[in-house]
C-alpha cells in the first residue's frame, strides 16, 4: 500500500513521470523498497553511496530521465512518510537524506548528460555525427567510448548496444574505424 501510494502522489504532482516509469508493479514496487533502503544507508555508509548513486546517476542518463522530475518525487515520498509517522525528527532524516539523493542524482545526470547520449537516447546516427563532429581530433573516440563523472564511468558504445541504439552503436562504430588525415599525417582512433 505504500510503495502503491508513492507512485499516485507522484503522477499526481508530475503527470509526465508515468511516461518514464512503464515498468510492471514488482519492478516499481523494487525501485521504492531501494529508495527507503537508500535514505537509510546514506546515514550508515555514506561513502559507498556516493559511488552507487553516481553510478545510478549514469544509468539514468542513459534512460533520458529529466532532472526536472526528482523534486516531484522527493515531494511524493516525504507525503507519504508523513502519513505514516508523527515523528517530526524521522520524517526531517527521510527528507533531509532522499533530498540529498536526488541532488546529487542530478548533478550526475547534468554531467553525464553529454550530447552523444542524448544522440544514443534517440537513436539518431545523424545526430550522433553531428555531436561528434563538434569533438576536438584527441578527444572523438574517447566521446564515443567514456564519459566520467566523479568516479563513475559509463560507455556510450556499450550503453548503445545494451539498450538496442544499433542505428547509434553502428554509427559510433563506423567512426570509430574510419582512417583519416590532416596535412602531416594519417592519423586512426585515438591518435
Amino acid at each position: 500500500v505504500i510503495r502503491k501510494e508513492v507512485y499516485q502522489k507522484f503522477f499526481a504532482l508530475a503527470p509526465a513521470g508515468q511516461d518514464f516509469f512503464k515498468q510492471s508493479t514488482t519492478r516499481l514496487y523494487f525501485i521504492a523498497d531501494k529508495l527507503v533502503a537508500m535514505t537509510l544507508d546514506m546515514y550508515k555508509e555514506p561513502k559507498r553511496m556516493v559511488e552507487d548513486i553516481s553510478a545510478l546517476g549514469l544509468r539514468h542518463v542513459g534512460y533520458g530521465i529529466p532532472t526536472d522530475l526528482f523534486g516531484p518525487f522527493v515531494t511524493g515520498c516525504v507525503q507519504v512518510i508523513r502519513m505514516l509517522t508523527d515523528d517530526d525528527a524521522a520524517e526531517e532524516a527521510f527528507r533531509w537524506s532522499l533530498s540529498l539523493i536526488s541532488r546529487m542524482l542530478t548533478r550526475v545526470i547534468n554531467e553525464g548528460s553529454t550530447i552523444v547520449m542524448k544522440a544514443i537516447n534517440v537513436n539518431s546516427s545523424k545526430m550522433l555525427k553531428k555531436a561528434v563532429a563538434c569533438a576536438p581530433r584527441g578527444k572523438r573516440a574517447l566521446w564515443m567510448l567514456n564519459i566520467q563523472v566523479g568516479t563513475q564511468s559509463i560507455s556510450p558504445l556499450m550503453w548503445a548496444i545494451e539498450t538496442g541504439s544499433l542505428e547509434a552503436a553502428t554509427a559510433i562504430i563506423a567512426d570509430l574505424l574510419t582512417i583519416r588525415a590532416d596535412r602531416d599525417r594519417y592519423y586512426y582512433g585515438m591518435d
